[in-house]
């Protein structure tokens, strides 16, 4: 289990656009898209990840909380499944009907929007204001496998509630810490 942090894309950054295939509808999903009235979180996470699985049901309630409050979310999966076949499509599909994501979970199969995120592990979390304007970056909480420190996604849900009601984000944010994106390797 490889403890990877985030490379902390810098505050302001504007989102990346995408156009990405959601795993369980088969639809086609670019930014403007996924992109909330208020805010929109962007997650790179895994299926086989143990980071991921611990928080899953974390994300599943969260975006059942914010979307009734302008707050989409959207996951993204850009593991190399030729080396990583259980983070492929059917079983990305499986996965979010199984925890009830109420989102889409999107399947980045050349790895470019990974890229373009800078993102580094699993889970890694994004949150844009409503001019998609990067305004938070890093952990979910403190919470860890093993850690004994339980799951509540404080440090998200500070950044979610300081949007709704206008007041400024904290710029003291901590990384997140997974397992590494599994890059393709050139064969």
């Amino acid at each position: 289990m490889a403890n990877t942090p985030s490379n902390m894309l810098p505050l302001g950054t504007t989102a990346p656009d995408f156009n990405l295939a959601d795993t369980v509808s088969g639809d086609p999903f670019n930014l403007s898209k996924c992109k909330g009235i208020k805010a929109t979180v962007v997650m790179f996470i895994s299926n086989h990840c143990p980071f991921v699985k611990h928080v899953n049901p974390t994300l599943a309630k969260l975006a059942k909380t914010y979307k009734s409050k302008g707050i989409e979310f959207v996951a993204i999966g850009s593991n190399a499944v030729e080396d990583y076949p259980q983070d492929g499509p059917e079983f990305m599909k499986q996965l979010a009907i199984e925890h009830g994501f109420i989102f889409p979970y999107l399947y980045d199969q050349t790895q470019a929007v990974a890229k373009a995120y800078d993102a580094a592990c699993t889970p890694d979390f994004y949150v844009f204001d409503d001019q998609l304007k990067l305004v938070y970056r890093g952990q979910l909480d403190s919470s860890r496998p093993g850690n004994g420190i339980p799951v509540t996604g404080v440090d998200l849900i500070n950044a979610l509630d300081a949007i709704l009601n206008n007041k400024p984000i904290s710029k003291d944010q901590k990384p997140s810490l997974g397992c590494n994106i599994k890059w393709r390797t050139e064969h």
